[in-house]
């Protein structure tokens, strides 16, 4: 039977964000419409991420290198979909469908709307994402008269597809499970756990507030007797020694604006790490809680899969991972909207009008020295945290969902059908005998 043509295009076998929600869709694809479609995928870069996902994971992934295009495309797909930011998706399929983890600040740049409004369909990874989208507006002016001639608003629908938990692998485990993490230099039994890169802003200013984290960490703790330790597992553009020591220079100049000399403790641990480990960082028994003091998520996957260890969250109160955190089981740290600051601009995406979060730092200390002082009072909550997500944002769950949205969504095309025509029967023609001219006299 000919099958409707899916392409996907896609960061496939990077290590990245982007690299994971590839593969969770992909998969969930593949299962879903593997009888009905012929799948193909064109495996892409993500800026400088590495390579070789699915090759350092054959006995999981490697299922999919079959579906990998190695020539280029050269037919038009029925249903072509695009993992990626809004600008790169073009039209090529039939039907054509944008999958994208949407914005962290308040508004997009106008060049990510008419990237979604080029689509049949754009599937975002929270509600966040989806609001910025419905509420940017921006005025469309003649480049050469200035004269205004348009709106540029969303005008495609646009739907919201949670990322889901890999249920098999981030999950509980007992301390004899944990093979690879050593955490023995670390001398405090109570950590607090930051997972995310230290981007480029001022203190106080990069994405992730990495800065902010660690100097309200130092003022929170200095002069204390009992100190726990922060853990940093971060990094900058890379995972290179040069990377390492300009996150530890960071440190040190933070370190150098606290008044005190005495100190708690901030480590630092760089490098790439795999799923599993991850999940044994998670799990390891001096890592009690995780905080992220985030300015805004699309989506903010490792407190997701963090929240599945059932240990207690501290986390900004706005954004992307509002979806999944339940405001009555985590700490949710309030705020106020701030612009951005220039330090932090990045062009087309990041936008020096747009706004994103600012916590009050009187809330992170309290919540620091409470869930550190009062630690039981915060874990029975985090054992319902780790129900709620398990039970409604699991994998299969966002499985379930695709399939919902496919069925909304995704319009029917004619299958190509073979044409049979019925053999005809030889026919054996009588052999005709040569006749030789009679000559004709003329005259």
């Amino acid at each position: 039977m000919n099958k409707n043509k899916c392409v996907i295009y896609a960061p496939l076998e990077t290590y990245s964000g982007y690299g994971s929600r590839s593969r969770d869709i992909i998969k969930a694809i593949i299962e879903l419409k593997k009888e009905e479609w012929d799948i193909k995928i064109i495996s892409c870069r993500w800026g400088n991420c590495p390579w070789g996902f699915i090759e350092d994971h054959e006995e999981k992934w490697g299922f999919l290198k079959p579906y990998i295009l190695k020539t280029p495309l050269n037919y038009q797909p029925d249903y072509m979909f695009w993992i990626t930011i809004p600008p790169e998706a073009q039209i090529v399929g039939k039907w054509n469908c944008l999958i994208t983890a949407g914005i962290e600040t308040t508004v997009c740049d106008p060049s990510w709307i008419e990237g979604i409004n080029r689509m049949n369909l754009t599937l975002v990874s929270s509600e966040h994402a989806k609001k910025v989208f419905q509420d940017s507006k921006f005025e469309k002016r003649d480049q050469r008269t200035n004269q205004l001639i348009g709106t540029i608003q969303l005008e495609k629908p646009v739907e919201v597809l949670f990322e889901g938990a890999d249920l098999d692998l981030y999950k509980v485990i007992e301390p004899k499970e944990i093979q690879t993490i050593d955490l023995d230099s670390i001398k405090e039994s109570f950590c607090y756990l930051f997972v995310g890169h230290w981007m480029q802003g001022h203190l106080g200013e990069d994405r992730k507030n990495v800065g902010l984290l660690v100097k309200a960490f130092y003022e929170t703790f200095k002069n204390k007797k009992n100190k726990p330790a922060l853990i940093l597992k971060s990094s900058g553009a890379g995972s290179s020694y040069m990377d390492r020591n300009q996150i530890l220079d960071k440190i040190n100049q933070i370190k150098e604006t606290v008044n005190s000399k005495d100190l708690p403790n901030v480590y630092l641990l760089h490098g790439d790490l795999i799923d599993e480990e991850i999940n044994e960082l998670y799990n390891h028994s001096k890592v009690k809680a995780m905080i992220s003091l985030t300015k805004g998520e699309g989506y903010g996957r490792p407190l997701l899969e963090f929240s599945l260890i059932k240990k207690p969250i501290i986390a900004s109160k706005w954004s992307g991972h509002l979806d999944f955190l339940n405001e009555e089981f985590v700490s949710l740290v309030p705020g106020e909207l701030k612009q951005v600051h220039p330090s932090a601009v990045v062009q087309n995406i990041i936008l020096a009008e747009s706004q994103w979060f600012s916590p009050d730092t009187g809330h992170v200390g309290h919540y620091l020295k409470d869930v550190f002082e009062n630690y039981k009072d915060y874990k029975e909550k985090a054992n319902r945290q780790s129900f709620y997500a398990k039970t409604n944002f699991s994998w299969d769950k966002m499985k379930e969902k695709v399939g919902e949205l496919f069925g909304k969504h995704i319009p029917e095309f004619p299958k190509q059908v073979q044409l049979k025509l019925p053999q005809l029967k030889k026919i054996e023609l009588p052999k005709l005998k040569k006749v030789e001219p009679e000559n004709v006299e003329t005259k």
